[in-house]
């Protein structure tokens, strides 16, 4: 399941499902294998057919220890049956699950199989039937898919025919009883929507009641098991079982309004008005249109009256036949390309002079140079303009000019420049802006493709292979150069004034042309809707924009009222013959829930709502014929149940060959230009899994038998939480771009595809999104979301590729940083700016329908923020220090990467800022960490509540909660296992009762979850734990929530918005609400929340109905850096400013010649280094062999070979004892400093606790000290100590030989030491900036730094890098 090469899964995920998996631990098979191993059992059900869509178990990442493993088992680290952490073996370090202790793993495993979801289809028999059906013609007046009685016997409708039930007689009698209610229901509905007398509703309802309350008595609740059963396939079930408010329990509340008041509000239709205004309301309310034929009939005015009354209010369309739109339409959208129409027109058709005059109005005002950002690479950029630069830059001689020329494909948006190699005697080619290994022209033309520039040796192998191995050193000359040019450019681009002009007008006509439409829906009626429901004015707008507008995203606030939104968008869309069917595509858990709000909003709707059992393979068919034969106003669907439902093998062919066919034109074009053999290399490849790809469908063309998505009749779709979608897989030319996946995501690739279907049919009028996040993280995930609603506006604009909407609106650089796996320092290229947003806010805003709180006004309470600062304790104030000791240690190249790296330094400063125990166990428990202070804290604010019964949420990412034997005493043998037990068992020892506390994680599937969550809402359960990603969307348990408190922090903003969001929430009963924030001083909490708080700046500014600043800084840290480390465990803010100034100097150095920037070591070493340590191991030797001689003195060993040894003053002469004495010590030591404990065969014993590794140490200290880790066991300590001693002599034989070796190389440094290093002016500034800081911070000049060996994209499998768009 780990193994790099994931093509043997692939394999497998094409041809079966994985239902689940369990992690066993190593030490399940060692009784018959006499070894440790780690096993998994895999869980797989076979595919009718194979499919070519991966799913994400395929792939390898990274958990919260930065352990890289499969993806299942990072999503589901509950089935992992042990602890995942890595060991030394004879290969390296491996991957291993140990064994949970004190837990049996029959226990758990029992647990973790009933967290399978798996089941045993029935084989599909067909039509066979036991008994012969009788089979009638369907009546046209019986709804398809439903229940009716003729001659007294029950049928099913299913499509032509009606099949008579052969069922059980009290199946039979439940059956009828609600085809009784069923039609009372009708004809009530009936009744309002007629808007009949009150009186004949009473009287309908009466009889409702009656025929209802005679039901129950006999048969029990409509929502009942049995009724379900014997009832669920027909298509008004959940009709019926609207009938019923339901808690989150699923127990019975109350009769719904129906019984008693009048829920539909009937269409009442409008047969004359007075004025034109008040027609064309009554027109887009009626008809979603202008439509003058309608107005005219409405007012018994001609088309040119109304026409000249509605001027200004409605224009005529040039090139369309007497059609108009809306002012708010025309007026919207890109008005420059509207205006230059209404120009060009209304040179023969003097009527549209009013159309350009309103247009001039609200053409955005255009920008000026210094408000436009231009990049080397930016695709509107005209080649001719980057012709110009290269001839100006590299005064490029006239008759090399024509064959020296740039070209731009638009089939793969690359650029080409031709001939590069002709200008090689040039001087400012080869050396001023180029270098030996590569000139300029190939410089410039990777800048254009935003490529950062690598250099590459070809090394011949003794048996003639060759292979290419990177250069670091010639790789930062050039990229220092690459930068240069960049800068030139910059400077170059509005130098001159007419070329400054021609730009200024073509960026405004080309971006700065989008005036975003204001919607407006105060005018809709919603016909049928529950008259007790009133929307509120944002609600309305949002409709509104679903219906006038193309593909719209629902981006509100949690809380705003999306489910409504897009119900009424649905049934409004219907009515007005927008669209015939909708599909609504809703995360698994919500599906009944959003059922039950579509019947509340819309009680009359005819909706078809899946259920799990419609999706195992023997009722797939039949159900989604359902849907396509169903005359539904609207289908709900879960989002997994959604990608069973496939798109056309016809269509995925045609989808395939434009591909291959773009592909073969690219590589046409690029071997014209004679672009590099890697790129090609590449297309072809690409090309070549696509064939594979297409024969695969070819092959299953003759089994498609099943219904496809395009012949569902669905012409809507709506997406809640859409941003479960958001790891769609684009190509891009560059590398380490946060947020873009590179993985071919089944379920987002599968959306995108049926997304593109729908604009198709509708015009890009078919696709409604909604959610909270829409940008998490990094503000690609924006990109994304045009995509899947605005992809015909991207290809208008150019924009479809995402390198060319990068290379406009975003900025790459190149920064020295730390590579993740710590070898050294690399240039990486990432994304660091955002260019141009307002022009990028206008376009996306066209789809976007922007809801921040500041513009809502929610009823929502008001929230008093708590920011609780924890003081460190000692050990936590070491063991910081050491991650910072730690970090100088991997900056400097000292430690194996995957031993330790920054990401493993983050992960664990995180836990360490939760509680210095996740890091040990046997560490004290700090009265005053943040565990304690949040207890007390929960335990004070329960105390004040305990009358109302209010509750309280803690939510906590860093732990998870393991299962053992409870302990609710002051039991001074408790074991720390997690921080949720340790939290409950403090909230306990206080006084809360254990059944009033509860972790998210004991609820294992929807049911329990309601169940859980429905005692909270009652103050059954006044204390819920969880983490993020269980306890955020879909917990609705606001009701009495009074507090929620952060013990730890997430790395995104959108996890902090989700967690607040279960509180900041319309239907808690309190005005007033608390939020606490626990940071521990001096710790990374400090700066984790910065981070958090500066992401959330950046978002802000996107997420805003507000202009946002033109440039904003793309914020997507995975890992903190050496400097904010140094700084965090220092408290020094020059260490940030130290590490910044040290990369920048390291890269200087690295561009003059490679001998030179190695002379000031040689220096060093022959003055300072290679003497001191020539003296340091001459004094090691001779102590080492004077403590040789104290061991021969004091060797008086007992029967059993100890020695006697003294522990606190105390002899103990047998080594059991003596091992019991040093494990007593490791205990009760309250402190991590060194303290001398006794004496052992001549030797002081010096104990203390090892922050660095989080480990007790022994030190045995004589002229030399020796140094162990203590571990757990009495006699293994004891065999530590004596294997110290025995090595001595192996210590002397290595101290000589490095003695000799550093007296050589002294010798040699002699004769290698020549001139000093020359400096430029730039160099000498920051190096003396640096002597500053290193006076004030008081250290002295760290070693010289190394270049990263290895490129990025070589990396792929090893640098520990982690993703957080999940």
């Amino acid at each position: 399941m780990d193994k790099q090469n994931s093509a043997f899964r692939k394999y497998i995920a094409q041809r079966a499902e994985l239902i689940g998996a369990i992690r066993l631990p190593n030490n399940t098979f060692k009784g018959n294998a006499g070894t440790k191993v780690v096993s998994d059992i895999i869980f797989l059900k076979k595919r009718e057919s194979m499919t070519d869509i991966i799913p994400d178990w395929v792939y390898l990442d990274k958990n919260n220890d930065g352990i890289t493993m499969n993806k299942y088992f990072v999503d589901n680290p509950e089935m992992c049956l042990g602890k995942i952490e890595m060991t030394s073996s004879r290969f390296g370090m491996d991957l291993t699950c140990t064994p949970f202790d004190g837990i049996e793993l029959k226990t758990l495993l029992n647990e973790a199989i009933e967290k399978i979801n798996g089941e045993i289809s029935e084989y599909d028999v067909g039509d066979i039937e036991e008994r012969e059906q009788v089979i009638i013609k369907a009546d046209p007046n019986i709804k398809n898919f439903s229940y009716t009685i003729i001659d007294g016997k029950v049928y099913y409708r299913e499509n032509s025919i009606m099949v008579e039930q052969d069922l059980p007689i009290t199946t039979l009698n439940r059956i009828r009883g609600m085809l009784e209610l069923r039609e009372c229901v009708r004809n009530l509905i009936e009744i309002q929507s007629n808007d009949l007398p009150d009186e004949e509703v009473k009287i309908e309802q009466q009889k409702l009641n009656r025929m209802y309350d005679n039901f129950v008595r006999k048969y029990g609740l409509i929502n009942s098991r049995g009724n379900r059963l014997a009832f669920e396939d027909d298509s008004s079930y959940y009709l019926l079982c609207s009938l019923e408010i339901m808690d989150g329990d699923g127990k019975f509340v109350r009769k719904a309004d129906m019984f008693t008041k009048r829920t539909i509000k009937a269409y009442k239709e409008i047969k004359n008005v007075d004025t034109a205004n008040e027609a064309l309301i009554v027109s887009l309310s009626e008809k979603a249109s202008v439509d003058l034929d309608y107005m005219s009939k409405l007012t018994n005015k001609s088309k040119e009256e109304l026409t000249h009354e509605l001027e200004g209010l409605i224009y005529k369309l040039p090139k369309e036949n007497e059609k108009y739109v809306t002012s708010d339409e025309y007026l919207s959208g890109n008005v420059r390309e509207k205006l230059k129409l209404a120009e060009t027109i209304s040179k023969t058709q003097p009527e549209f002079e009013r159309n350009v005059e309103a247009l001039k109005k609200v053409i955005p005002k255009d920008l000026s140079a210094s408000e436009i950002d231009i990049s080397l690479g930016a695709t509107w950029l005209p080649p001719k303009i980057i012709d110009n630069f290269m001839y100006e830059l590299l005064d490029t001689p006239s008759n090399e000019q024509s064959e020296i020329k740039t070209r731009f494909s638009k089939n793969n948006s690359e650029w080409y420049i031709t001939n590069k190699n002709y200008d090689n005697t040039n001087v400012k080619v080869t050396r001023v802006y180029g270098t030996r290994r590569i000139n300029a022209y190939s410089i410039i033309e990777k800048s254009l493709n935003l490529k950062d520039v690598k250099i590459f040796d070809t090394i011949v192998e003794p048996n003639g292979d060759k292979k290419r191995e990177f250069n670091p050193k010639e790789t930062a000359i050039a990229q220092a150069k690459q930068e240069q040019i960049k800068q030139e450019f910059k400077d170059w681009i509005y130098k001159d004034p007419s070329r400054r002009e021609f730009l200024v007008r073509l960026y405004n006509d080309s971006f700065n042309c989008i005036r975003p439409r204001e919607y407006n829906g105060s005018h809709l009626n919603f016909s049928g809707m529950n008259p007790e429901i009133t929307l509120r004015e944002h609600q309305r707008n949002a409709i509104a924009h679903i219906l006038y507008g193309k593909n719209t995203l629902l981006a509100h606030e949690v809380g705003a009222g999306k489910t409504f939104e897009m119900v009424a968008g649905a049934m409004e869309s219907k009515r007005l013959g927008l669209c015939s069917k909708s599909i609504f595509v809703v995360p698994n858990h919500i599906i009944e829930q959003f059922a039950s709000e579509f019947l509340q909003l819309y009680p009359s709707a005819n909706i078809l709502v899946t259920t799990k059992k419609d999706f195992v393979a023997s009722n797939r068919k039949k159900f989604v014929s359902k849907i396509a034969t169903g005359d539904f106003d609207a289908v709900i669907i879960g989002h997994s149940q959604f990608e069973k439902i496939p798109m056309s093998i016809k269509r995925q062919k045609e989808l395939i060959n434009k591909q291959i066919s773009d592909i073969i034109d690219s590589i046409s074009e690029a071997k014209r230009n004679k672009a590099e053999n890697f790129t090609i290399k590449q297309m072809e490849k690409t090309k070549k899994n696509l064939e594979i790809k297409l024969n695969k469908l070819n092959s299953q063309a003759r089994k498609d038998n099943v219904i496809v998505f395009e012949q569902l009749g669905i012409d809507k779709m709506f997406v809640d939480e859409a941003h479960n979608y958001k790891n769609l897989f684009l190509y891009t030319k560059m590398h380490n771009v946060g947020g873009i996946s590179q993985t071919d995501a089944q379920k987002s690739s599968d959306m995108f595809m049926k997304c593109r279907y729908l604009d198709e049919i509708t015009n890009s009028k078919g696709v409604v999104f909604a959610t909270g996040t829409p940008v998490s993280n990094s503000m690609v995930e924006l990109y994304t979301m045009q995509r899947y609603l605005q992809y015909d506006d991207l290809v208008k604009m150019g924009l479809e590729n995402f390198d060319n909407w990068a290379s406009i609106f975003g900025e790459t650089i190149q920064a020295m940083e730390l590579s993740p796996e710590a070898s050294g320092y690399r240039c990486k290229t990432r994304f660091a700016k955002f260019h141009n947003l307002p022009e990028l806010m206008a376009l996306f805003k066209e789809v976007a329908d922007i809801k921040t709180a500041d513009t809502l006004n929610l009823p929502t309470p008001e929230v008093e923020r708590h920011d609780i600062l924890v003081k460190p304790s000692q050990i936590q104030k070491e063991m910081v220090e050491k991650l910072g000791e730690r970090a100088e240690k991997i900056r400097d190249g000292k430690v194996d990467p995957k031993e330790d790296n920054m990401l493993k330094i983050t992960n664990e400063g995180r836990k360490l800022a939760l509680d210095q125990r996740i890091m040990n166990n046997m560490l004290e428990d700090d009265e005053n960490g943040k565990v304690a202070t949040c207890a007390k804290n929960v335990f004070e604010i329960w105390q004040k509540t305990k009358e109302e019964k209010l509750t309280q949420l803690v939510f906590c990412d860093l732990s998870t909660p393991k299962q053992f034997e409870e302990q609710y005493d002051e039991d001074e043998n408790y074991v720390f296992t997690d921080v949720y037990n340790d939290l409950r068992r403090k909230l306990v020892l206080k006084g809360i009762p254990r059944q009033e506390i509860a972790f998210i994680h004991e609820a294992n599937n929807e049911t329990q979850k309601r169940e859980l969550f429905a005692k909270v809402k009652k103050g059954e359960i006044r204390v819920l734990i969880g983490s993020t990603s269980k306890m955020g969307a879909g917990t609705n348990v606001q009701d009495r929530l009074i507090a929620a408190h952060h013990i730890d922090t997430p790395f995104r903003p959108s996890d902090l918005i989700q967690r607040n969001g279960r509180i900041i929430r319309q239907g808690n009963r309190n005005a007033k609400v608390h939020i606490y924030t626990y940071v521990t001083e001096q710790t990374f909490d400090a700066y984790l929340f910065q981070m958090l708080e500066r992401k959330q700046k950046f978002i802000s500014q996107i997420m805003t109905s507000k202009t946002p600043d033109r440039v904003a800084d793309d914020i997507d840290e995975q890992a903190l850096s050496y400097g904010e480390i140094k700084a965090l465990a220092t408290g020094n803010k020059y260490i940030l400013e130290k590490t910044q100034l040290d990369a920048e100097i390291v890269k200087l150095r690295m561009v003059k010649q490679s001998y030179q920037s190695q002379i000031y070591d040689l220096q060093d070493n022959i003055a300072i280094n290679y003497p001191n340590k020539i003296k340091e191991l001459q004094e090691n030797i001779k102590s080492l062999k004077e403590d040789k001689n104290v061991l021969k003195t004091n060797n008086k060993t007992n029967a059993d070979g100890f020695s006697a040894m003294i522990i606190k003053g105390k002899e103990y002469m047998e080594k059991e004892q003596a091992g019991k004495a040093i494990l007593e010590l490791c205990r009760s030591k309250k402190n991590p400093e060194l303290e001398e404990v006794g004496e052992y065969r001549g030797f002081k014993l010096e104990l203390e606790f090892d922050s660095y590794k989080g480990e007790f140490a022994l030190t045995m200290k004589n002229k030399y000290s020796y140094k162990i880790m203590l571990g757990d066991d009495i006699y293994g300590n004891i065999t530590r100590i004596n294997n110290a001693f025995d090595g001595i002599e192996n210590r002397i034989l290595r101290a000589k030989s490095e003695l000799e070796d550093t007296e050589k190389q002294l010798e040699n440094a002699k004769i290698e030491v020549q001139k000093p290093f020359a400096q430029e002016e730039i160099l000498k500034e920051k190096e003396k900036r640096l002597k500053e800081l290193n006076v004030l911070l008081k250290i002295g000049e760290k070693d010289k730094q190394v270049l990263d060996s290895t490129p990025d994209e070589e990396k792929e499998n090893e640098v520990l890098e982690k993703e957080y768009n999940r």
